[in-house]
């Protein structure tokens, strides 16, 4: 189950990589954040987890309202994202299960693959919806790095990351103009 929640997790880190319409940021929130919290929840608990759900689900919800409408998933000129989505997934898999030893290969794989997928995507795009939308996604992901560590997890960080992504969507939209 955890396998499969890591893929959904990187599914909806790659589909806001890929996409620019509100309608897939919306999606891709939502599944980062189910995928993330179905593998935090063996560690971390239902408390956290509900909390990962609500804040991207109140992320997805508010990111329908704002942005450019429709799907857009892989406007012309996306190879370049396609290829860091298939990339990013297969570093991270061999990251998780091959390199680094244990359990919790699914949350390694998870942090690993999201995180850098919704860098990049920050990195990448000049639209204030998608740089607000990949970095709660960002947020979620690194909150989930607390389980990563051995010791007792609190439930704070997953509060914190969920408190992020339901607030930043909420900020205004507006892109910088240099002069």
């Amino acid at each position: 189950m955890e396998a499969g929640a890591a893929f959904v997790a990187w599914l909806g880190a790659a589909l806001i990589v890929l996409a620019d319409g509100r309608r897939a940021l919306a999606l891709g929130t939502a599944l980062a954040a189910v995928g993330i919290a179905v593998v935090v929840l063996q560690g971390a608990g239902f408390v956290a987890a509900g909390a990962i759900v609500v804040g991207g689900s109140i992320a997805a919800a508010a990111r329908l309202r704002t942005g450019p409408p429709g799907w857009e998933i892989m406007p012309a000129g996306s190879t370049p994202r396609l290829v860091l989505c298939i990339a990013a997934g297969l570093l991270s898999l061999w990251i998780a299960v091959s390199i680094t030893g244990g359990p919790g290969a699914a949350l390694r794989f998870t942090v690993l693959s999201v995180i850098g997928l919704s860098a990049a995507r920050v990195l990448w795009s000049d639209d204030a919806s998608v740089l607000l939308t990949a970095s709660g996604v960002l947020a979620v992901a690194i909150a989930a790095t607390a389980g990563v560590v051995e010791s007792t997890v609190t439930v704070w960080p997953y509060l914190a990351g969920a408190l992020i992504v339901a607030a930043i969507v909420w900020l205004p939209a507006r892109t910088a103009h240099a002069a």
